[in-house]
């Protein structure tokens, strides 16, 4: 630094550089720290080299954007932090703040990262609406105490770095004969930061996007800066209605195969179809919806660890689809999706928060003679969830609330008491019911009744667990304790006297990133695809025939489907399908990665996906075979499914908007 003297560079730009240098080994320390604690086996280091070039570009600009005051407000002598001591107070309390702030948003998003294997962004807003399950959630999931214990520690470690930095200034200065103060120093600090803020070296405004179009979903979510993810994802608007949807009004309805819609009930409004294996005895639905079940993690789809064999060998006597995808993930996204036929390809706000697209037409308002019943272990007003179903006419809501069983960690009653007394509620019920039971569990913080402890005595070698997706024990006995509930369950419904004119459904909202190992496409895991792989079952032993489908369905389609295996005349208005049609549509499911701004379709053989941010499309062959195809049969299928794609993209997007009850 004696050079700096040496020019005669004020004593607060000599401040300002060890400070900035300071802040860039934290940040850099932090991006090291992803890679020891999240890096995939399967990448190398080759491969996040362009991630930490990029992300050390991220981390200038928000450097210079936390220090650039102190050059600004040094541009008035009086108010430098070597004009006085209570100058050298105010920006000491300043970056001890700012620092606070910065260390704040790092364990936030490591959090997050931990949990979705993404970084933090506006999304994670929708905690503060329920500040009471929030709250215990990260009471309950991490070590508080700790965490605290350990920013404290950081905050007070640097703010003594800053102020060593501060002395040492002083000292290097002390021989040095005081100089008049002058202006272009913090000028040009000035000038440079804002270069750094627009982007260093770079020909066009750094942002945001430019992290997508690195080698891989790993290197995209490493060279993003926190800060930098959550305040642009935070400016980004919610979804309003699109006019492009008319532009792909033939697409879809020749994807839906409407051919005389109903135009009193909307522009894609068509009597549904019944099932080629419907039901004539007015059957109860029982659908169970699991939390977060991935099908590579669980038996069904093969794991080696074979933590659900319930559930397996009930598909062995269901109908069952090997390839069901929910368009998004999360399950505020999924659960709506699910109840309306419509994914949730809303911004930053979940469809469900906003009063404008709350208000959604259902089939099951279609199902007249029918009670219906919506089961939760939890708050019914969490996430507005009172709200969406209030589009279902009658339909009545236990929740925590109402429940006679006891409440059992943040998630309120627990799935093996709420499935038991659901199916007391429903023994008891005279007519027809349509009944849907949302588990909630299987989530962190993974908590399981002192009474089934014996799943805690589940132990796997830690690398078996990651070899087979999952990220820690507690996952994994939570995951296992899942499949029992609903033995539990069935084993109970059994026994009561609705159960032979039942058709049971289990499906989930959504599932996890993880690896999914060889058994399944590469698309699983880099391309994100596993976390949205749920599973599908109709199970009714007296009314349906087993069959195994490996066409590709969606969730959407479920709502859809049971309508049309109960024979009941129903209007739909959705983009679901009775996948259970004598006349078959093109078997595809549409996806959307949000944080990553990526569209996609699921098709037999292929994963298409686009990036609606920049121009980036990618295709994946979904053939197990290993067939090749050519340049043209790529590019042709690409602009197929490109067309799919957004055609799918832009009519959600008005439907969220224009499909409320008539």
């Amino acid at each position: 630094m004696k050079f700096l003297i040496t020019w005669r560079v004020p004593k607060t730009i000599q401040w300002l550089i060890k400070v900035f240098f300071i802040y860039l080994v934290i940040f850099t320390g932090f991006r090291v720290a992803t890679v020891i604690f999240f890096k995939p086996t399967a990448t190398t280091f080759s491969e996040i080299i362009p991630a930490f070039w990029l992300g050390m570009k991220y981390d200038l600009r928000w450097i210079s954007l936390l220090i650039s005051p102190i050059a600004f407000f040094s541009l008035f002598p009086k108010l430098s932090p070597f004009f006085s001591e209570r100058g050298k107070k105010f920006w000491t309390v300043y970056l001890g703040i700012v620092t606070l702030l910065v260390l704040f948003f790092y364990g936030a998003d490591f959090g997050q990262f931990s949990y979705l294997s993404a970084r933090l962004n506006a999304d994670a807003l929708v905690f503060a609406r329920n500040p009471k399950e929030s709250l215990q959630l990260v009471w309950q999931s991490y070590p508080v105490i700790w965490i605290v214990i350990g920013i404290s520690g950081a905050v007070l470690m640097m703010t003594w770095l800053f102020k060593r930095g501060y002395k040492d200034v002083q000292a290097d200065n002390s021989k040095v004969h005081k100089f008049d103060y002058k202006r272009r120093w913090s000028l040009l600090a000035l000038l440079v930061l804002g270069w750094f803020m627009y982007g260093f070296l770079t020909y066009k405004p750094l942002n945001l996007y430019r992290a997508f179009n690195l080698n891989s979903e790993f290197s995209t979510n490493l060279a993003l800066n926190p800060m930098q993810n959550f305040f642009t994802t935070l400016g980004l608007k919610k979804s309003t209605p699109v006019s492009d949807a008319k532009k792909y009004y033939n697409t879809i309805t020749e994807f839906l195969r409407i051919t005389s819609p109903l135009r009193d009930e909307g522009p894609y409004a068509r009597m549904g179809s019944y099932a080629y294996n419907a039901v004539e005895t007015m059957p109860n639905i029982v659908l169970v919806v699991c939390e977060s079940f991935s099908v590579y993690k669980s038996s069904l789809g093969g794991n080696k660890l074979q933590i659900t064999p319930y559930l397996n060998g009930l598909s062995n006597k269901s109908i069952s689809f090997n390839r069901c995808f929910a368009p998004v993930y999360g399950t505020a996204r999924g659960i709506y999706s699910l109840l309306t036929g419509v994914p949730d390809v809303q911004g930053r706000k979940f469809s469900i928060l906003n009063p404008e697209t709350i208000r959604q037409q259902s089939i099951l308002n279609s199902l007249t003679g029918y009670d219906k019943f919506y089961f939760l272990g939890g708050r019914s007003k969490y996430n507005n969830l009172n709200e969406l179903v209030a589009n279902i006419q009658g339909l009545r809501i236990y929740d925590e609330e109402k429940l006679n069983s006891p409440l059992f960690g943040v998630w309120g009653v627990s799935d093996k008491h709420l499935l038991l007394e659901a199916n007391k509620i429903l023994s008891n019920q005279k007519r027809p019911f349509f009944s849907i039971i949302q588990l909630a569990n299987n989530q962190r913080p993974y908590a399981i009744p002192p009474e089934d402890s014996a799943f805690r005595k589940i132990n796997v070698l830690p690398n078996m667990l990651k070899e087979n997706g999952f990220e820690s024990i507690e996952e994994l006995r939570s995951f296992a304790y899942t499949d029992f509930c609903i033995e539990q369950f069935v084993k109970a419904a059994e026994q009561s006297p609705y159960f032979k004119n039942t058709i049971f459904v289990f499906t989930s909202d959504h599932g996890l990133e993880g690896v999914t190992g060889d058994s399944f496409p590469k698309a699983w895991g880099e391309q994100r695809l596993g976390e949205l792989h749920i599973p599908l079952l109709f199970y009714a032993p007296l009314l349906l025939k087993p069959e195994v489908h490996n066409e590709v369905v969606s969730q959407i389609d479920i709502l859809p489907t049971i309508a049309a295996l109960i024979k009941h005349p129903y209007v739909n208005t959705s983009l679901g399908r009775n996948i259970l049609d004598k006349i078959k549509s093109p078997d595809a499911a549409f996806t959307m990665y949000y944080p990553g701004g990526w569209i996609g379709v699921v098709t037999n053989d292929f994963y298409y996906r686009k990036n609606i941010h920049i121009v980036k499309e990618e295709l994946s062959s979904l053939n197990t075979n290993g067939d090749e195809y050519t340049a043209y049969q790529q590019d042709s299928v690409k602009h197929r499914l490109s067309l799919l794609a957004d055609a799918l993209y832009n009519t959600s997007r008005w439907m969220l908007f224009n499909n409320a009850p008539r």
